[in-house]
């Protein structure tokens, strides 16, 4: 428990020392010692049915499962608290769920893990300055939503450019080059092609004969 200075009017930074499934114990007692309304709070859980490394603020909802939210929603008789999810994935289904969150994290999966602390960190900080939680959400869950979007494979433009040089090349090929008909002068080059094609069959018919 630790008390933050300079941050708007101050705030405190606690981790109850309970076990995860009784945490209302202790924040039960600090809201009502410190006589904190429940709009100040902002209870930070990991979530397990969110991507690694994705975050979700809400004002206020039910414990979604997560029997810590479920706790802290008993002892405080309300689910009207703002709650910042931060996302740790399921990890393998075949694994117990307890098993797969008091585990070490991951190596390919550290560096994201980093970087969502330190998102959750400025979401905190953001609650704190301006204790405005539509400001929150719209600054981390957009800020979810791209980095999204920036994860999404690209199109592979040179499969694109390559089937539209292909569609000009046959559509020259058949006398027709980007919707146009071909003029006089190519009209008549084309059936001298064509005459000269047939004459050609004529005499490799006669040879083969």
């Amino acid at each position: 428990m630790a008390r933050i200075r300079g941050l708007g009017e101050g705030a405190w930074l606690v981790k109850p020392l309970t076990f995860m499934n009784l945490s209302g114990r202790a924040v039960g007692d600090l809201q009502r010692f410190f006589k904190v309304s429940f709009d100040d709070l902002l209870i930070v859980v990991d979530e397990v049915h969110l991507p690694t490394g994705h975050l979700r603020v809400r004002p206020r909802g039910s414990a979604g499962g997560h029997n810590g939210l479920k706790s802290i929603i008993e002892a405080l008789g309300t689910d009207a608290f703002p709650r910042l999810r931060v996302g740790v994935g399921r990890g393998d289904t075949r694994r117990d769920l307890a098993d797969h969150v008091l585990a070490r994290v991951a190596p390919d999966e550290r560096a994201t893990l980093e970087e969502a602390t330190r998102a959750a960190a400025d979401a905190a900080e953001l609650f704190i300055t301006t204790a405005d939680m539509e400001i929150v959400m719209r600054r981390i869950n957009r800020r979810v939503k791209d980095a999204a979007a920036d994860s999404e494979p690209e199109t592979d433009s040179r499969s694109a450019t390559s089937t539209e040089t292909r569609r000009p090349r046959a559509t020259a090929r058949d006398g027709v080059a980007n919707g146009k008909s071909p003029g006089p002068d190519e009209q008549r080059t084309a059936e001298q092609r064509t005459g000269e094609q047939q004459a050609g069959e004529k005499s490799n018919g006669g040879h083969d004969a």
